[in-house]
């Protein structure tokens, strides 16, 4: 095509032809962009039912793909139930899931919506069974973490008595416990009449608390969910509170991995989220910064390169795939909190996050308990930084909608 001016799509799979598209970006090829995307909405519709998640992921990673994007935003508004249907549902995005279940359109009942998003929730924790009598209480903290943005959408008053009882109430650990009461009290108190506002609430009104869509590519958006708790010094079985914006402003891969860049774009900024990914290791750490960031010189001898502050964090997770396996430290030292030294990244403590060197991506950081409650990594060695990324977090003020 780069010689000819002229590229036949007809013998080519699918899968390729989307490589081809976004390969055609990457080398801007624009004019080649539209006529990839109308080949596949024109001749590979059915094939795009049939792995939505791939193209709705591909399609919102770009801006040069608006084609693909109203063929997909179409495709939740008139048929959502064909995405439900598809053989790659459980892998769809939460923002487009939660898409689906706000459709006024989908031609399922309420009670076979409820079974998708159960589907959908224990798909993404590959560790739980499909039988709710065989988990534990951690089981059930793990499905409520995934599914806490999914179950206010739920109508649940729309369901059968049957069907609250079969379908329902076997997960009902992982459903707020006013909600549960209140719900169990509608079907079996055919009489019963919500006496208090918050009651009421419960059952026809359901506040809506939810994470903004989290551009990252270390985290998800359990880890920002979980976080965002931290935030409001809540535990991780409690409700969210708040919605919180993670608004990427520094990545390492795209921005650079030194000192000065770090200061530079994040200098002057309050209410920060690091997140480190640790080279050759599955270990993620970060650090809540509520205070700005400052250019300080370190000075032998003295604390100026320090902040104070009461309510900075640094916490580690194992692995990105599972959320349990975390430490969270909280602030002792207030007048150490933040480590603002000009020739340093992101850093906590005196040394308890540590990100050093001219180049992050080489062997100059570590970890040592001194200012925080514990350690967040069992060794003090030194390792290098694989990606970072650094997120301002912008509380949501409308964040009291109701459906």
């Amino acid at each position: 095509y780069i010689y000819g001016g002229k590229i036949s799509l007809v013998e080519y799979d699918t899968l390729d032809i989307i490589k081809i598209l976004v390969a055609a970006n990457e080398l801007s090829l624009q004019e080649l962009i539209p006529h990839l995307q109308s080949f596949l909405i024109e001749n590979k519709e059915n094939w795009i039912e049939q792995n939505f998640n791939l193209i709705y992921q591909t399609s919102f990673e770009n801006d040069s793909f608006l084609d693909l994007q109203k063929f997909c935003t179409e495709l939740i508004s008139k048929q959502p139930e064909k995405i439900f249907n598809s053989p790659d549902f459980t892998s769809i995005s939460e923002k487009a899931l939660i898409s689906l279940i706000q459709h006024d359109k989908v031609k399922m009942s309420e009670v076979q919506i409820w079974e998708h998003v159960l589907k959908w929730g224990i798909a993404k924790n590959p560790g739980l069974s499909s039988d709710p009598s065989s988990y534990s209480n951690d089981d059930f903290n793990v499905l409520k973490n995934t599914l806490q943005q999914f179950i206010p959408l739920i109508k649940f008053t729309e369901f059968t008595s049957k069907e609250f009882l079969n379908e329902v109430y076997p997960y009902k650990k992982i459903i707020p416990d006013e909600m549960c009461e209140n719900l169990v009290k509608y079907f079996l108190d055919h009489d019963y009449v919500p006496r208090k506002r918050s009651e009421q609430q419960t059952i026809r009104e359901t506040k809506i608390i939810s994470l903004k869509n989290i551009v990252s590519k270390i985290i998800t958006i359990q880890h920002a969910e979980l976080i965002s708790k931290w935030i409001d010094r809540l535990e991780i079985t409690d409700e969210l509170k708040n919605s919180y914006e993670f608004k990427l402003i520094l990545r390492g891969s795209r921005d650079g991995f030194t000192p000065r860049k770090f200061h530079e774009i994040c200098d002057n900024k309050s209410h920060t989220i690091s997140i480190i990914k640790v080279k050759d290791t599955n270990e993620i750490f970060g650090g809540y910064n509520p205070i700005m960031w400052e250019s300080r010189t370190y000075i032998p001898g003295s604390d100026g390169e320090y902040s104070k502050t009461k309510d900075s964090f640094i916490f580690s997770f194992n692995n990105k795939k599972d959320i349990k396996n975390h430490i969270l430290s909280r602030v002792e030292e207030e007048k150490y909190a933040i480590d603002n030294d000009c020739s340093c990244g992101p850093s906590f403590g005196r040394n308890d996050l540590k990100i050093g060197g001219n180049s992050f991506n080489k062997h100059f950081s570590y970890c040592k308990r001194s200012s925080y409650e514990k350690p967040i990594r069992k060794t003090g060695n030194y390792f290098a930084i694989e990606e970072y990324e650094v997120f301002q977090i912008i509380k949501d003020t409308n964040e009291h909608v109701y459906r």
